[in-house]
């Protein structure tokens, strides 16, 4: 989910970025690898640390952000086609046994399943789409094919629970009997287990790539798992004489699969109106204030495309400054930045100065305001 994906630790930020600065002087700043370990080495303490940072070095530099996209995309493709396997073979299980019993609930979960398994296509579609480099019309890049591909799974997860309804409601109808219950309950133990591997695996990779559509559809996973296990109370139910019991876990599940629904469209919504973290934003000022030079800032604003944050933030630097040591301090408070936020690959730092008595550096747009 978003809010969990947003939180993710400093620890797995990736150190390839690329960055541009709107300073005072409008001057378009890139570090090269000198300049990024003589800054970095003010951050670090001990001797550990930098023995560390000198046999890992990395870089801020266009390519390597690149390098890193196509690595995170990479670990993205892995994690959607062993999910697809392992789904698939649970969900073609569970149909063959749907087959023999006749079990609605079985047949919800089965569904279920189904859709989850293919949620690896607009996924994978995505992720391919996010390798590639930004144009003169998608200037952000493709990332936010990511958040269209949320909106393909929601859709999927919706379909899955008025097809298990639908059934459901139509053995409460006319009921029926359920055979093979020894199999029903085998194959929810393998939907179960299935789930939960891919959750595990879906998530881990998810966070680690910082993909809230992954990290999404994970969850989704898990909670599948245990909609699984509910097809075992419609067989023991079915076993002592209970024509009921199947068609009422069906529409339990239905229930289950609704609530998963609410989760991710609330998330993927939340993404597509740029939502962050509030401890983010924290976390950026928190910075900011702490680079020397930065005398206090103004709007702070982040945002998520595809698996990558963007900063636009505003800092107050002194008034008699020049334009180089205004420069320097906003490329000092974008490295602060980006050792900061996790997943952070750009930062735009515009630096304004300290305003004096009566005057305001932004009176000629105020009238645009």
């Amino acid at each position: 989910m978003l809010d969990v994906m947003d939180g993710t630790s400093a620890q797995n930020h990736d150190h390839g970025h690329d960055h541009g600065h709107d300073h005072t002087g409008g001057h378009e700043h890139a570090h090269t690898p000198h300049t990024h370990h003589a800054r970095h080495a003010a951050h670090e303490t001990g001797f550990l640390k930098r023995l560390r940072h000198t046999l890992r070095p990395h870089s801020h530099e266009p390519a390597d952000t690149v390098d890193a996209a196509m690595e995170a995309s990479a670990a993205g493709m892995r994690a959607l086609w062993i999910s697809l396997a392992i789904l698939g073979a649970t969900a073609v299980i569970q149909a063959a046994v749907t087959a023999l019993s006749g079990s609605v609930a079985l047949l919800g979960d089965t569904l279920h399943n189904a859709a989850d398994a293919l949620t690896a296509v607009p996924l994978g579609v995505a992720f391919l789409l996010g390798r590639r480099l930004p144009t003169r019309r998608y200037t952000y890049g493709y990332g936010r094919a990511e958040d269209l591909a949320g909106i393909v799974i929601v859709i999927l997860i919706a379909a899955s629970s008025a097809l298990a309804a639908y059934a459901a409601v139509t053995r409460l109808a006319h009921p029926g009997k359920v055979t093979n219950l020894i199999a029903v309950a085998l194959a929810a133990l393998a939907g179960f287990t299935g789930n939960e591997l891919v959750a595990r695996y879906r998530v881990k990779v998810g966070r680690k790539i910082g993909s809230a559509a992954l990290v999404a559809d994970g969850l989704h996973a898990r909670a599948d798992g245990f909609t699984s296990l509910a097809v075992l109370l419609g067989a023991g139910g079915a076993a002592i004489g209970w024509t009921w019991a199947d068609p009422v876990i069906g529409l339990i599940i239905t229930a289950a699969i609704l609530t998963v629904l609410y989760q991710a469209a609330r998330e993927i919504c939340r993404r597509l109106m740029d939502a962050v973290d509030p401890a983010l934003v924290d976390q950026a000022e928190h910075a900011l204030h702490a680079t020397p030079g930065v005398l206090g800032t103004g709007q702070v604003r982040l945002r998520w495309v595809g698996h990558q944050l963007r900063a636009e933030c505003e800092i107050v630097v002194r008034g008699d400054a020049t334009a180089i040591e205004a420069h320097q301090v906003a490329a000092s408070a974008e490295h602060s930045l980006l050792h900061a936020l996790p997943r952070l690959s750009a930062a735009l730092v515009h630096a304004d100065p300290q305003p004096g008595e009566g005057s305001d550096p932004h009176a000629i747009l105020a009238a645009h305001r």
